[in-house]
């Protein structure tokens, strides 16, 4: 046991980051990838790392994320009619943008327009904290994902040169996402777009440009038109609970599903669908869903089936809502 340990922290250490190194060698090491590997000045890496601060309240807020909770206390968070009106508002200036986006990309406006909303409420709430701090923060002193922070700190910086940012001024999420849509800097450095033309991807400052990106992200993912999302189910016997699971993945296909108790209102649902069987918690009772392709390309957005389906919800709500009002002005 003694000597795979000791074979276990060599290959730690030789992987780039020791698992048992303090915050002042991670920091040290990332200093030496960010030269090596990115071709950065050493001073340039080092002293804008002075500049960052360790914030405990980041610390507090990863530890308890709202996809925590249970879905009867998550979804009135975003389910509002604040957020739908203001999302219709957005909807209608927006409304030529999001056309080109949709026929585009094949991501219906809705969708666009309730992720926007979920993440930002249109832009009002980009985040107060340090993007900068953030990363600092968690990929030095949060050992659960710290690796993956890291990573994206590497990609503030990487992202900054490329889009002329000043990396001690970006304000995002607790997380370090930023912008109207919350991008991480990997995620902007890969699929932000400059969707009005200026020559900038401008997710900061520019709906027009977060709207594009949306729509990007989601068809780089494998968004498939015209497809249906989910559906809600009902079950029953004593086989549909072992097809659940807390995996993203979808391992199962509609007719195992059907066979295992499982009943939608889609029955031309073709047999070998991929999908997979959600249960979300009510205050009395457990609520099942059928979830597509499409869902799971939801969840690339945020690792949550709560915030899929938030999301989901939201975005059939604006839909019929957008429909009735362009229906009555037609009628008048």
């Amino acid at each position: 046991m003694k000597l795979f340990r000791s074979f276990l922290a060599l290959g730690l250490c030789l992987s780039g980051f020791s698992i048992q190194a303090s915050p002042i060698e991670l920091q040290k090491q990332f200093v030496d990838l960010m030269v090596e590997k990115h071709q950065f000045e050493r001073s340039e890496i080092e002293s804008t790392l002075a500049k960052a601060n360790k914030n405990e309240t980041i610390l507090q807020s990863i530890a308890k994320p709202w996809e925590a909770k249970p879905w009867h206390q998550y979804y009135p968070i975003f389910l509002t009619e604040k957020r739908l009106t203001k999302g219709l508002a957005f909807w209608k200036t927006h409304q030529q943008t999001l056309a080109r986006a949709e026929q585009e990309s094949g991501v219906p406006a809705e969708i666009i327009v309730a992720i926007i909303g979920v993440e930002t409420f249109y832009g009002t709430y980009q985040g107060k904290y340090s993007v900068l701090d953030a990363l600092v923060t968690l990929g030095f002193h949060y050992p659960p994902r710290a690796k993956f922070f890291r990573s994206e700190l590497a990609e503030l910086f990487l992202l900054a040169k490329e889009e002329n940012f000043d990396v001690t001024e970006l304000k995002g999420s607790y997380a370090g996402a930023m912008g109207w849509g919350q991008f991480i800097s990997s995620s902007y450095r890969h699929y932000a777009v400059d969707f009005d033309g200026d020559g900038v991807r401008d997710l900061l400052n520019n709906p027009q440009d977060a709207i594009g990106s949306v729509a990007n992200y989601f068809k780089k993912h494998g968004w498939k038109a015209n497809n249906d999302i989910a559906f809600k189910a009902q079950v029953s016997g004593t086989q549909y609970p072992a097809l659940l699971s807390k995996s993203l993945k979808y391992s199962h296909q509609w007719s195992q599903l059907e066979d295992a108790g499982v009943s939608i209102a889609a029955p031309n649902l073709s047999k070998d669908t991929s999908v997979k069987l959600f249960e979300f918690e009510q205050p009395n009772n457990q609520e099942y869903w059928v979830g597509l392709p499409n869902f799971y390309v939801i969840t690339r957005y945020n690792h949550s089936p709560l915030y899929a389906m938030a999301v989901f919800q939201f975005s059939q709500q604006l839909k019929q809502e957008f429909n009735a009002a362009t229906t009555a002005k037609v009628a008048y």
